[in-house]
């Protein structure tokens, strides 16, 4: 038989272990992994001395198309996606305009993206106060979950995402309860970071350091009691978004562990860019939660090599580079966001596996199967027969410095300019095919990606064993 496309030879890392093989793609599907596979092919792609491995899944991207394209599009987002080895993505219900609250700016963002995308993808609906009546109308258009915040966030613009007030927070998990759908939760209490933050104004203290000092970690974790305790009353799956403190980790643990059904995930930039780091970056770095001291951040990678940490997302929140700036150095005035997804798996890659030992199968599952199982992309997040051909090579023996050239994003800033990272991603395959290319030009041919709906809800998986 003659397949489609061949890869030979590389180091193919599967759920529970990792084997030198082969695969055969055929009809962008997976069709034969074996030691050796003697058929001919289309395409043959040698991966030797490569580790082989299934493309992330990164459930936390801000696309912002439309309404904010010139933040960042599907284009060009979903080009910096693909060369960081991601071949799935779900796109927050913010920062497009009109935000992803309501049936119709479902369907505007849908037409938004046709044809636009590198890799696949699926949307999250919003919960904000008033769309209520939208939720179902939303999960029937195929929504793979829903999002809201217990921070501030938003503007006055019309068709802006709103944060959650209490009632609508119970109100819309009871909702959801009903759907069987999860809510994925920003968490930090918007009272006291918000009381904080105008405190700190009023004295002139605008550092980079004064506006960590205006969210420390109870108020995340005071939100994530809170979010638990409704969600236990409402029978609500959860997920919490860029959880940045162990202590968090921890309060999520222990209710799961009493039989909750609540995942959590964290970024690449809480577990290699610490409070004082921030401050010799500046404004590139300034995101919400904020980056934590080096103690914490010590803490919550205790926290990741005992398996507590079940996915790594980028939460890519980029802006042009006017919204980074102030004339005056008030930290507070520039947009909180890290534009970084180009960089999640080489960079966690090496700091987790290379520098601390973390298996590989581990952070594969925190990268791909894990996110792809609990928000029901069944085609998606591991090698095995019949899944989707979306593979990443990594060459661990490639280092690199990040730099602007390198970037895909239409706004070419983020705070990993000039970082050394020991190891890189060199293939990037989508459905079988090839999408990025790092010795061969870069980003290949015209956009393939889909939109994935997905499973029935019934069919999601719950927390990862």
């Amino acid at each position: 038989m003659k397949y489609d496309t061949l890869i030979k030879n590389g180091k193919v890392v599967f759920r529970n272990s990792v084997k030198i093989a082969d695969l055969a793609i055929q009809n962008g599907k997976i069709a034969v992994i074996a030691d050796k596979i003697e058929e001919t092919a289309e395409q043959v792609y040698d991966a030797s001395d490569q580790y082989v491995m299934p493309g992330m899944v990164d459930i936390h991207v801000h696309m912002c198309e439309p309404g904010r394209t010139e933040w960042e599009g599907f284009e060009t987002g979903t080009k910096a996606l693909a060369a960081g080895g991601t071949t799935t993505y779900v796109d927050m219900p913010l920062n497009a305009l009109p935000a992803t609250t309501t049936k119709d700016a479902l369907e505007k963002k849908l037409a938004a993206a046709a044809g636009k995308n590198y890799v696949d993808y699926a949307f999250y609906g919003g919960l904000v106060p008033g769309n209520l009546d939208q939720l179902k109308e939303l999960s029937d258009c195929g929504v793979v979950a829903y999002k809201c915040f217990m921070a501030s966030c938003g503007t006055d613009l019309p068709g802006d995402f709103k944060n959650v007030d209490d009632y609508t927070l119970y109100a819309g998990m009871k909702k959801l309860a009903e759907l069987g759908h999860i809510l994925l939760i920003h968490a930090e209490n918007a009272a006291i970071t918000d009381g904080l933050a105008e405190e700190m104004i009023k004295q002139g203290k605008t550092s980079p350091a004064d506006y960590v000092a205006t969210r420390p970690v109870f108020t995340e974790v005071d939100a994530i009691k809170r979010a638990l305790y409704f969600a236990k009353q409402t029978g609500c799956k959860l997920h919490f978004v860029h959880v940045s403190s162990a202590e968090g980790v921890e309060e999520i643990t222990k209710v799961r562990n009493e039989g909750q059904d609540v995942t959590l995930e964290s970024c690449p930039h809480y577990f290699t860019i610490t409070t004082a780091q921030f401050a010799e970056i500046g404004p590139l770095a300034k995101c919400s939660p904020p980056l934590r001291s080096e103690a914490e951040q010590e803490k919550l990678w205790e926290g990741l090599k005992q398996g507590k940490i079940d996915m790594l997302t980028s939460d890519h929140s980029p802006c042009p580079p006017v919204m980074k700036d102030s004339e005056t150095g008030n930290i507070f005035e520039v947009w909180g966001g890290i534009t970084g997804c180009q960089n999640n798996v080489d960079l966690m890659f090496d700091e987790a596996v290379k520098k601390r030992n973390i298996p590989i199968t581990q952070f594969t599952r925190m990268i791909a199967t894990n996110p792809a199982e609990r928000f029901g992309l069944k085609s998606k997040g591991e090698i095995a027969l019949a899944k989707d051909a979306d593979l990443l090579f990594l060459d661990p023996d490639r280092p690199y410095t990040v730099s602007a050239e390198d970037l895909y994003y239409r706004h070419k800033h983020s705070p990993y300019i000039g970082r050394k990272i020991d190891c890189r991603v060199t293939k990037t395959f989508v459905r079988g095919q090839l999408v990025f290319d790092l010795d061969g030009g870069g980003i290949k041919g015209e956009p393939v990606g889909k939109w994935i709906r997905p499973a029935k809800v019934s069919d999601y998986a719950g927390v990862p064993s």
